[in-house]
């Protein structure tokens, strides 16, 4: 009778032991599942990724960042474009820095009559909170194309300080149709081929009517902005430079904003798989999400070529009204 009780005590006691390191891993596997690829630093000194405000109660934690001195405050630059040419890239690069604080979404404020109309408080209310001391920064790439955008940012703050990105035009029309084209398939609707789509069949010329088409022609809508604010005041990143090597082209972007030269090469790292540079804080790393990056669909060489020459002159345009020249002839 003692060693029947005795060996259901051990089967008792093996059990608890059993479950007892169960929870254990699963807790621990748990949390690294939450930890990983999801944050740059899990304190609050970024501003996009800290996952304990996941975990607060948002009153709460309002409270607590004003109590440490913080406020939501508008923005003291905007990257107002360009589409397909490393916006998010930039944003998320600059968010490594302690002393920026970035919008996590696209506002749309100025492009947006409905945004708009909720006035600057609702504008205010969707900033991150910061210090005194720190740059905020928003980001809708929308706004290099609109043709309100310009006159309403420069009565909200004519002094503001702008960050515009280009990449080589034909380059940047091809990865606009990628993301259109990568959309529709996963919606089984119908696209026509990218070599269609920019060139009209009946005449052969380069498809004007094609909005990504447009929004490569830089020059044009450069001119919009110039005609509000000096060109001092607009900061132009080279896309092309900042896929090669993101913390030069970083550097010059610090420069601009007034900051310390705080992001360096021990904040980036090329990563093999994905075939970009992404981010890194200590034992913290980030790439972009799996949207961005994807592989561009194979052009006919002559298209390219016809897109090309099309860009050439407004190029040439666009240097002489930037002091700047890409390498893209």
């Amino acid at each position: 009778m003692g060693s029947h009780r005795k060996r259901q005590l051990w089967i008792a006691v093996t059990g608890v032991t059993f479950l007892l390191c169960l929870t254990l891993t699963f807790n621990e596997q748990f949390w690294k599942i939450l930890n990983t690829d999801m944050l740059l630093d899990d304190t609050e000194s970024s501003e996009g990724y800290g996952f304990r405000k996941l975990l607060e109660d948002p009153d709460a934690r309002i409270e607590r960042l004003r109590s440490e001195g913080m406020e939501q405050r508008l923005p003291h630059c905007i990257i107002i474009g360009v589409r397909k040419c490393g916006t998010r890239a930039l944003l998320e690069f600059l968010d490594l820095h302690p002393q920026v604080r970035i919008a996590e979404t696209e506002m749309h404020f100025f492009n947006k009559d409905e945004n708009y109309e909720k006035g600057i408080d609702w504008y205010r209310k969707n900033m991150p909170f910061s210090l005194q001391e720190d740059i905020t920064v928003e980001k809708t790439p929308r706004y290099f194309i609109s043709e309100s955008a310009p006159e309403r940012i420069h009565k909200f703050n004519s002094s503001i300080k702008l960050i515009v990105i280009f990449r080589h035009p034909t380059t940047r029309v091809i990865s606009d149709y990628a993301q259109v084209y990568q959309n529709k398939m996963e919606r089984n609707k119908t696209f026509d081929k990218f070599e269609d789509t920019v060139i009209q069949k009946r005449t052969g010329r380069v498809n004007t009517g094609y909005k990504a088409v447009r929004i490569s022609m830089y020059y044009y809508h450069l001119t919009h902005w110039l005609t509000y604010f000096n060109r001092n005041q607009i900061h132009v990143v080279n896309g092309d430079n900042l896929i090669e090597n993101p913390v030069d082209e970083i550097a010059k972007v610090e420069t601009f904003l007034g900051v310390d030269h705080m992001i360096t090469n021990q904040n980036v790292y090329f990563n093999e798989t994905r075939g970009f540079y992404c981010m890194k804080a200590g034992d913290k790393q980030h790439c972009l999400g799996a949207q961005k990056g994807r592989k561009h669909p194979d052009i006919d060489p002559r298209v390219v070529k016809k897109l090309n020459n099309f860009y050439r002159p407004y190029n040439q345009k666009l240097y002489k009204m930037i002091g700047q020249r890409f390498d893209w002839d």
